[in-house]
């Protein structure tokens, strides 16, 4: 399991390990170096190797001022798979995602900067 340590405008700490760009949080491994096709929106293609996974919730970090986007047909095509979205800045997403990680299978997406 993955624990976040500590986030900050542009470095997240995940098990003792530094990332300073955006990351995929798996259960079983980090994507570090994530890149979406917009950067300040996320769209279904950004997420594609998370669909898969079949996460009980994607908890996504919009950016330390949540600049970062969820467009209503992101969101609804996660849901119709059966996956709870959340979007919130990014600390707040990484409280959520250290406190349902343990209870659920859980993937966050997270924007690190603004």
């Amino acid at each position: 399991m993955n624990i976040i340590d500590s986030y900050q405008f542009g470095l997240i700490v995940i098990n003792g390990e530094k990332h300073s760009s955006d990351v995929i949080i798996f259960p079983n491994r980090v994507r570090d170096n994530w890149r979406k096709k917009i950067s300040h929106q996320l769209h279904l293609e950004d997420i594609t190797e998370v669909i898969p996974e079949k996460p009980e919730v994607l908890i996504v970090g919009t950016g330390a001022f949540g600049l970062m986007k969820v467009p209503p047909e992101t969101r609804q095509a996660v849901e119709a798979q059966g996956i709870k979205l959340i979007a919130e800045t990014t600390d707040n997403a990484c409280h959520t995602y250290n406190q349902l990680c343990h209870s659920q299978k859980v993937v966050a997406a997270l924007h690190i900067t603004c």
